[in-house]
């Protein structure tokens, strides 16, 4: 057991207490209990129901989005987004290496293939520079399409993640898009709440995905939601989601190959009840991350990140990261504050480094390996101060 490992563990305790907490554990109370009884009794418990109503015109209120389409879960959110935006087979999307599985596997559900560009230090996000640089040495431009020259394929889209509920640089990336003709999907999965220059994280692109997994801020169980402005794309994910049934009153007649992926009612009442306690969960993580800048601030080798300029961050998960040469150090960091009942994690492990993603397409990834030696969360839930 190091002297850094002590010292976090003694840091993280003097703003939590002693007691055990997991990184990242809901909060519920009499509200979330009524809804679900109510709807219980109501006996829409599945995808029909006005609870699922009302969730999604929450979310369009409070992302300002003109549309939000409840579904499943995430990465049926992010396959959807896809789905709708005409990603075809053999297409490059990008992304970034350093995000959850989720973002790829979406992508390979399309058979199209991800292609991995850098982050930076500022927001852990897509780093804008390096993915022009990028873009500019291997695109060339045919008939409105950019073709990556090293292999023939065209690149079609773009995934930016905000990541932990980090806003990016999303108004750079955007125009980067633009002068590609890439489709801008923000996955935006940890970051309701969070805002870039004012605006809503997710409303920047043709359309953003939201998750409301058990360990998001805010939670259904599992689900998650896209947002879009594009009323036409809108129509179109929400007759997908729902297995493209043709309305009728007594006829399942289904015009095309759609998907079992809208939200059930019963997840959907504790989702409205979790939105109304949204902002208080926000300040609560907002106060929490003072605190552990306080506390850590005078601790040399490590560092709590705090939101980008220009943002607002919804500081879903606290993060801190090591200086690069304590990066030897992150094993028994992790290993010692768990023992101690401390849950922190590393960040996701980079996806061109698993067995099926390793053969991708992929710009250089300097900072994105950095990082992912030097990131450790640590506990975030709301209702720890």
């Amino acid at each position: 057991m190091n002297k850094l490992s002590i010292e976090i563990c003694e840091r993280i305790k003097s703003v939590i207490g002693d007691s055990k907490f997991g990184l990242h554990e809901p909060f519920f109370n009499s509200l979330e209990k009524e809804n679900l009884s109510n709807c219980i009794d109501s006996s829409y418990v599945s995808s029909i129901g006005e609870y699922v109503n009302s969730f999604e015109k929450m979310i369009e209120e409070f992302t300002k989005s003109k549309k939000a389409i409840a579904v499943v879960n995430g990465t049926s959110a992010l396959h959807l987004a896809l789905k709708v935006s005409g990603i075809k087979p053999d297409e490059e999307i990008i992304c970034p290496s350093l995000t959850f599985v989720a973002t790829a596997n979406a992508i390979s559900y399309m058979d199209a293939l991800p292609h991995f560009v850098d982050v930076n230090e500022k927001t852990l996000g897509i780093d804008p520079l390096a993915l022009e640089n990028w873009l500019d040495k291997i695109i060339i431009k045919k008939k409105g399409k950019s073709i990556n020259k090293n292999t023939g394929r065209i690149v079609s889209a773009i995934i930016p993640m905000h990541t932990f509920g980090h806003p990016l640089e999303i108004n750079s990336i955007v125009k980067i898009a633009e002068k590609y003709n890439l489709i801008v999907i923000e996955d935006a999965a940890e970051s309701l709440g969070s805002l870039y220059e004012g605006k809503h994280t997710g409303t920047f692109g043709r359309i953003g995905v939201l998750s409301f997994n058990g360990n998001k801020i805010v939670t259904t169980g599992g689900g998650g939601a896209l947002i879009t402005n594009d009323l036409e794309v809108a129509s179109l994910a929400k007759h997908l989601s729902s297995t493209a049934k043709v309305e009728h009153k007594w006829k399942l007649i289904h015009n095309q190959i759609g998907f079992n992926y809208r939200m059930p009612n019963l997840n959907a009442s504790i989702g409205c009840a979790q939105m109304k306690k949204l902002p208080s969960f926000i300040e609560s993580k907002r106060n929490l991350f003072l605190k552990y800048r306080e506390v850590f601030k005078s601790l040399l080798g490590v560092r709590i990140f705090s939101e980008p300029d220009n943002s607002r961050s919804n500081y879903w998960l606290q993060t801190l990261i090591l200086d690069k040469e304590h990066e030897s150090e992150l094993e028994n960091i992790l290993e010692v504050t768990n023992k101690e009942g401390l849950m922190t994690r590393p960040s996701w492990e980079l996806m061109h480094h698993l067995q099926m993603y390793k053969n991708c397409p992929r710009a250089p990834l300097p900072n994105a390996e950095s990082l992912a030696k030097r990131i450790i969360n640590i506990p975030s839930s709301p209702f720890l101060v």
